[in-house]
């Protein structure tokens, strides 16, 4: 078995990897850590969890090195820079679910995460967790970075034009939109139940830090290129899951039976991403609605061919932001990283209406 801490049992990406640790055939749940809430059980934090294994959650220290082979953070960012400090090396594996180190140009660190002073060495170590593009990569790492879950969304969408097909984009421009859960469980006015209920309330219209990652990540992977990428971001009256939408132009000729091959061969073999036509089913997909729970990621690419030399690729992708973009990415990278079937103990599917 495979001993695994949660850092941040409290919170709801905690919740989440609780319960879906405690459902994996290969996992063991034998830390639980966190500042606020210690000596408390995972049924008190979590209403939806009648289980506690004899854990109470426990301040963290580099004692628990002896206790775990892998140790999630669910913490904030500066926290998170703080803690892979202290477990760097002395536990096999850290999958870190904050924004610390996603970002690996010190620059556009200091940009968009101005509070969270990191190691420089540590940054440099860090693998950027989106296992459908860098699987092989997680064979062995100690420290891993996994995606913000707008970023997953968008890479994923994009990943089959730039590293597939080779495309040189031009412009990229996104339009997200999430459900409150994406906020966490910090309390501000805009998120109480009155505001929140029935809005499309735009955040973040002219710029988002998982954009920056997404461009930081793509340009460094190539092929292909990436010109300006942009992002407004709204939060919807959902509590979980989300949805991309990315305008692509590109002067390069493509067309629509061509991007649909391209998605296909691109995502052959990797079970968690599913790439959809637009008018498969009764609702057209994407649709967060129809992963939630789950930890896919639909995907659906259209060519708008009345916007000029190689037309405007619309990428729409959606997923749970608490499963395929937290906490199940983040055992799906373990599965990886410890030489495990991908889809161990993530095979749930999406519930609906929910």
């Amino acid at each position: 078995m495979i001993r695994a801490g949660v850092v941040g049992a409290s919170g709801l990406a905690g919740g989440e990897l609780i319960r879906l640790i405690t459902q994996h055939p290969d996992l063991e749940l034998t830390f639980l850590g966190g500042s606020s809430h210690i000596g408390r059980r995972p049924a008190e934090l979590h209403p939806n969890l009648r289980i506690d294994h004899g854990l109470t959650v426990r301040p963290v220290t580099e004692d628990i090195a002896a206790e775990c082979d892998v140790v999630f953070l669910a913490t904030p960012a500066p926290v998170s820079a703080e803690l892979a400090g202290l477990l760097a090396d002395r536990v096999p594996a850290v999958v870190d679910l904050s924004g610390a180190f996603r970002i690996r140009t010190p620059e556009l660190h200091d940009r968009w995460y101005p509070k969270v002073k990191r190691r420089t060495d540590l940054a440099d170590r860090f693998v950027y967790g989106v296992p459908e593009l860098i699987g092989d990569q997680l064979a062995d790492a100690a420290l891993i970075s996994l995606p913000g879950c707008y970023a997953t969304a968008i890479t994923l969408g994009l990943a089959p034009l730039t590293l597939g097909l080779g495309l040189e984009l031009r412009t990229v421009v996104v339009d997200g939109k999430s459900g409150s859960s994406g906020g966490g469980l910090q309390l501000r006015t805009a998120d109480l139940h009155p505001f929140r209920s029935g809005a499309i309330a735009p955040y973040a219209p002219t710029g988002h830090r998982h954009a920056a990652e997404v461009g930081d990540f793509l340009r460094r992977a190539k092929p292909g290129t990436l010109g300006s990428l942009s992002m407004s971001a709204y939060g919807v009256s959902h509590v979980r899951g989300l949805l991309t939408s990315s305008y692509v132009f590109t002067d390069q000729s493509v067309d629509q039976r061509e991007l649909q091959r391209a998605y296909l061969r691109f995502y052959k073999g990797h079970p968690f991403v599913r790439v959809r036509r637009h008018a498969e089913t009764m609702i057209p997909v994407p649709d967060p609605q129809a992963v939630l729970g789950s930890n896919f990621c639909d995907v659906t690419v259209l060519l708008d061919e009345d916007q000029g030399a190689g037309g405007r690729i619309v990428v729409l992708a959606a997923l749970d932001n608490l499963v395929k973009g937290a906490a199940g990415q983040a055992v799906q990278v373990v599965n990886r990283r410890f030489g495990l079937p991908e889809e161990t103990g993530l095979t749930m599917q999406p519930v609906m209406p929910a």
